[in-house]
């Protein structure tokens, strides 16, 4: 259909809508397949209207065309199904397992066995998974959360959630138009033409005096345009539905008591111990306080004559009743400017908190779920965990689908509790971990907590009851209260009609509550008691909103940023329920989200347009802002530390910048100097008089008796000296992190560059009962849980673990064997072979579905789709030649996959459609790998003529290209084959040639590079990155495995083949690893495919142990340990 035809069904669908026919509309929107109406998918659905639910859906997507598509029937079915054995109609509820549900069995069928098994329960919410389903309305409210966020991802209802935007009665207006185009062609015209049809074209009877009528642009013809009924405006159906704002000064009688508070908005500390409490204040209005109540909560009698009044205050600058500030008196070295240190994440930052003792340690979330936590003073990473469900077995039916489905995982928010001992993480998936923290730098996990249906947005530490509790939001728009010691659940609010998108927990004197703000900009309060909120009013912006409070617990912030890009930064008056000040210097459209934080009692940072700007809390104009060298986001996320004197700035390209004030400049200059006073004389005792660790005071040498005499009352607790650090606890040491010796000896050991003893290594040769062939593919399934080979016989081998005692999670190890799989009917899983070539000469290749419900494979004959379950053939595509060479699905859609041809060209084709889209060309041999970056929109090709392509996946066309370059000694041009995979960052590019192992950038500029030599000269048969990016495994042809540093290709260790394979130096043994494959959640995990068929799991012999790392003095230098230069002639390592 043509665009202007398209057009008109829009212009037809508003007509419809404007002259009532609604039952019309939702038809010509079904059929036509243009505009998905979500408003009235919506009411259907909370309406149980299942089948008209179903048809409407089908004129935009089926049940088979993509992952989001099935997800989305299936959870509708589902909830058809779960009611029917709600209202005990048994016979309705086989119908539909038969008819509606039985279809899902070929993709999951443990899942569909265990639903058919509800039938045989008396209330199916006997099943533990279910047994939170509450009533049928709640059901289907938390389903179509659910639905309108699989429909907004699904790529075939992209462009056809919004309706176009133009004026009402656009159809009549043309018709309009044309009669009075019509009429001014007449022969003769009238001047009050009698329109009756139009049917046929107009014209007027001749006129007995030939006048002629009025001009006929003031002539309307067929009467006044009546005003019509508003069709859905653009966005009307998005995520975020239009609210009609109050005042924004009407925020209820808050709070108006000095109170010390945390310094971050994310923590909310026990009731103070040395502060006077002043008068009690109303503070929350109480409507729905019941009469007559005999048993409260301790708080709830003082909350009573709390809740006395609610007042409209003005929107603009408004007196503060209850609390005068004095005028911050403040120097530019106060603003934390300079950039001191820069880190490397490696993957786009989402979430920092610095430790609230140890004033140099900050915590960092990912958007690829992993948490690291980082000393930056010295720079050193301390800890890394990327994420896993610690307990899967444990996790609720929700959760395993939505992991099932897609794997991919972001922190929201990690924050650090009150005393630094403990921290928590709040993932885009249903899930919140807990860490138990030592000095040491070591994390423990303590509790792992399913705590809302779709993504925790936002988590924080609270002291309810005086007992250490979280408050975590999500999605499902509730705030639920947690205790910290067994992850018991001890409140649940909720209200929001929107998913929640932050917390503030706060208290004022024995009164404690949380603030919370929803992605509809509305704003509640609540105590914690079961009465519902006690504030609802709207945030400027009405959209993401963050609140904080100043350091000492008087001052309420928030930020936030409309939908259409309008950032406010405002102050509360909080006896009044009102903004009190508006700061300026915000663009007009941002770019983001804006976040800020506070420092003190004195400044307030946000960043915004690509900078990080400052203001005085008492002066609503902008202070300054700083640029931090440049290399930041558009609005990049920020944290100071408690004192205000370090700050954290996350940049593009994925790492961290640390900003000092002149206070924080002397803390890392001190820490530097007594680094490098300890290396040079351990022994030696520290002086009697040493430097003060309070980072806002000055450093200089003081006794012990006179440092407290130092204390600024405007910058916080006295200054502590190094000689009492003994007498205090180990917790708030900042600096020195001593270890355990038993620990120290352990990670000694296996400071050595050369592993060759089996007895220093986990590693574990599959069992294999199937005759033995090369394998030249090997991977992991996404859920770690099993391992599948392809050898060069066209055959595929399948090894599953199983739970038991010694392994409880049921993943990949090396302590226990698995089972080699075949399904009942013992058929093998063999591809299509091209009978005029021998398959030990053809190209073999294999991708694997997201949910690992299927593969996709070939070995020089057509690609064959497997299903996995079965290991039955469900399609086969691409008879050759030329052949198959390199398979990648796209990231976006499962359903369009890059295959790499052995006539060098790259086709992309639509499985569902069967169909090749485009075919890409210009590498001048077979294609050899191909790697996909969201981030950048593009494709990488590789081929056997070492060359790099990169293409748009929008429009396939080429950007660049580049061949790989020859090391010194090597003769160039380079040519066999090239492999490429992107870092989890998707921006920095693994490239793997037998001559080197090299890192491009995102214009394929190379970095950094490393060839063979010294202890590992072998050429490379295989590189691949760990799951966490931090490592880079490379196999080499005489049998050793090489581990190097990611970010620097810095050698770590060598892995002799005696050392995981026994027989190795008894026998003439030559096999060495054709292909690596990394877990994809245990980074010191890999498995080996091998040139004689077998296939080893390697892992260190200690699972809390990492491979290699630096030597220490006894263990002598550690030879070869630096990269070649790069190609490009840059330094091999990033300054």
């Amino acid at each position: 259909m043509s665009s202007l035809s398209r057009e008109l069904v829009f212009l037809i669908l508003q007509f419809l809508d404007e002259e009532k026919f609604k039952e019309t509309v939702h038809k010509l929107e079904q059929e036509s397949g243009f505009f998905f109406n979500m408003k009235h998918f919506e009411d259907q659905v909370q309406a149980g209207e299942w089948d008209e639910v179903e048809r409407y859906l089908c004129g935009f997507t089926k049940v088979e065309d993509n992952r989001y598509s099935m997800k989305i029937f299936f959870e509708i079915r589902k909830q058809k199904y779960l009611e029917a054995l709600d209202r005990q109609d048994r016979a309705k509820a086989v119908e539909i397992l038969v008819k509606d549900l039985k279809v899902f069995s070929s993709f999951n069928e443990e899942l569909f066995k265990e639903i058919t098994q509800l039938l045989t329960l008396d209330n199916f919410r006997q099943n533990e998974q279910l047994s939170k389903y509450g009533d049928t309305k709640s059901a289907r409210n938390i389903m179509l959360v659910e639905l309108k966020k699989l429909i907004e991802a699904n790529p075939l209802f992209r462009d056809k959630l919004s309706f176009p935007s133009f004026k009402s009665s656009r159809l009549r207006t043309l018709i309009n138009q044309s009669l009075n185009w019509q009429h001014q062609l007449c022969k003769n015209p009238r001047p009050n033409p009698d329109i009756k049809t139009l049917f046929t074209d107009h014209s007027c009877n001749p006129t007995s005096n030939g006048a002629r009528p009025p001009p006929p642009t003031n002539n309307p013809l067929v009467g006044p345009i009546p005003k019509a009924g508003q069709f859905p405006p653009i966005g009307a159906h998005g995520p975020f539905q239009p609210v009609v704002s109050p005042s924004p000064g009407a925020i209820a009688g808050w709070m108006s008591s000095n109170s010390p508070s945390l310094p971050h908005p994310s923590m909310a500390a026990g009731p103070p111990g040395f502060v006077q409490p002043s008068s009690a204040v109303g503070f929350l209005k109480h409507p729905r306080t019941p009469t007559g109540m005999t048993g409260m909560d301790y708080q709830s009698a003082d909350s009573d004559h709390l809740m006395k009044r609610i007042r409209t205050g003005q929107s603009d600058e408004v007196s503060f009743a209850g609390v005068a500030h004095t005028p911050n008196v403040y120097s530019q070295d106060d603003l934390t400017k300079t950039v001191v240190r820069t880190l490397n994440q490696g993957s786009n930052v989402m979430s920092m908190d610095f430790h609230p003792q140890q004033q140099t340690i900050l915590l960092v979330g990912t958007n690829v779920g992993d948490i690291s936590l980082w000393e930056v003073g010295s720079r050193e990473r301390l800890a890394h965990k990327p994420f896993k469900v610690w307990d899967i077995s444990a996790a609720s039916m929700p959760l395993q689908n939505a992991l099932l489905n897609d794997a991919a995982i972001s922190v929201n928010r990690c924050v650090w509790g009150p005393d630094g001992l403990m921290l928590g993480v709040a993932f885009s998936k249903h899930i919140v971990h807990l860490y138990t923290y030592n000095p040491t730098g070591e994390l423990r996990h303590h509790l792992e907590i399913d705590a809302h249906v779709g993504g925790v947005n936002d988590i924080a530490f609270a002291h309810p009851n005086k007992q250490l509790c979280i408050v975590t939001c999500g999605d499902d728009k509730m705030i639920k209260v947690w205790d910290v010691v067994a992850g018991r659940k001890q409140y649940t609010f909720e209200g929001h009609e929107a998913p929640v998108y932050s917390v503030c927990p706060h208290h004022k004197e024995s009164i404690q509550f949380i603030f919370s703000t929803a992605i509809d900009g509305k704003i509640k309060a609540w105590l914690y008691d079961y009465l519902g909120s006690r504030v609802d009013y709207d945030a400027p912006g009405n959209w993401c909103t963050m609140m904080a409070y100043s350091a000492d617990g008087t001052r309420l912030f928030s930020c936030g940023t409309s939908k259409e890009g309008e950032s406010h930064l405002v102050e509360w008056n909080e006896s009044e329920g009102a903004i009190k000040r508006t700061y300026s210097g915000f663009r007009k459209r941002s770019l983001g989200v804006v976040q800020f934080d506070t420092t003190r009692n004195r400044f307030l940072a946000a960043g915004d347009e690509f900078q990080i700007k400052f203001w005085d809390m008492d002066n609503m104009n902008m202070l300054t802002t700083v640029d931090a060298d440049g290399g930041l986001p558009a609005s990049p996320r920020l944290r100071f530390n408690k004192e205000g004197s370090l700050l954290a700035v996350t940049t593009s390209d994925n790492g961290i910048k640390i900003l000092a004030n002149s206070d924080g400049v002397r803390l890392l200059r001190m820490l530097e100097g007594r680094a490098m006073d300890k290396n040079r004389c351990p022994s030696e005792p520290i002086s009697s008089k040493p430097l003060t660790i309070n980072a806002l005071g000055p450093a200089s040498n003081v006794s012990a008796a006179i440092a407290p005499t130092l204390e600024r009352p405007d910058r916080g607790p006295p200054a502590v000296s190094i000689s009492s650090l003994g007498t205090i606890d180990s917790s708030r040491l900042i600096d020195v992190k001593p270890r355990v010796a038993e620990d120290v000896d352990k990670i000694k050991s296996w400071r050595i560059p050369d592993i060759s003893d089996p007895s220093q290594i986990r590693a574990l040769r599959l069992p294999d009962s199937i005759a033995a062939s090369k394998v030249v593919r090997l991977i992991y399934t996404n859920s770690g849980l099993s391992l599948l080979a392809l050898a060069s016989n066209a055959v595929h081998k399948l090894w599953k673990w199983q739970r038991t005692e010694r392994n409880p999670s049921g993943k990949a190890t090396a302590n226990v064997a698995p089972q080699l799989w075949q399904p009942p009917s013992g058929t093998l899983m063999t591809n299509d072979i091209n009978e005029s070539k021998p398959t030990e000469e053809s190209a073999a290749c294999i991708a694997l579905s997201k949910n690992d419900s299927y593969v996709m494979s070939a070995s020089g004959g057509k690609v064959s789709l497997f299903n996995m379950m079965t290991f039955k053939v469900m399609t086969m595509f691409m008879s050759p030649p030329p052949a198959a060479t390199f398979l990648a699905f796209h990231p976006q859609d499962n359903n369009i996959i890059a295959i790499g041809m052995e006539d060098s060209s790259v086709q992309i084709y639509n499985v569902r459609v069967d169909e090749v889209k485009t075919k890409l060309k210009g590498h001048q041999n077979r294609i050899t790998g191909l790697a996909f970056s969201p981030t950048l929109n593009a494709l990488v090709s590789s081929g056997a003529d070492a060359q790099l392509c990169m293409w748009s996946i929008d429009k396939w066309e080429k950007l660049k290209s580049r061949f790989i370059q020859a090391p010194a000694g090597r003769q160039s041009p380079l040519v066999g084959e090239t492999k490429v995979q992107f870092h989890n960052d998707q921006t920095h590019l693994l490239v793997v040639h037998e001559s080197q192992i090299s890192v491009y950038d995102s214009k394929l500029e190379c970095s950094r590079s490393w060839s063979p030599k010294d202890t590992l000269p072998a050429p490379i048969s295989s590189a691949i990155y760990s799951c966490d990016g931090l490592l880079v495994y490379a196999g080499f042809c005489d049998g050793a495995i090489g581990v190097f540093d990611a970010e620097t290709l810095r050698f770590r260790c060598r892995i002799g083949p005696s050392a995981y394979i026994p027989t190795y130096a008894v026998s003439s043994n030559t096999a060495h690893p054709l292909v690596i494959a990394p877990h994809p959640s245990e980074p010191n995990q890999i498995a080996l495919g091998m040139s004689d068929g077998a296939v080893h799991v390697v892992e260190p012999s200690d699972a809390e142990l990492k491979w290699g790392g630096t030597p220490s003095q006894d263990n002598g230098p550690l030879p070869s340990n630096s990269s070649n230069p790069p190609l490009s002639g840059q330094p091999s390592e990033p300054r």
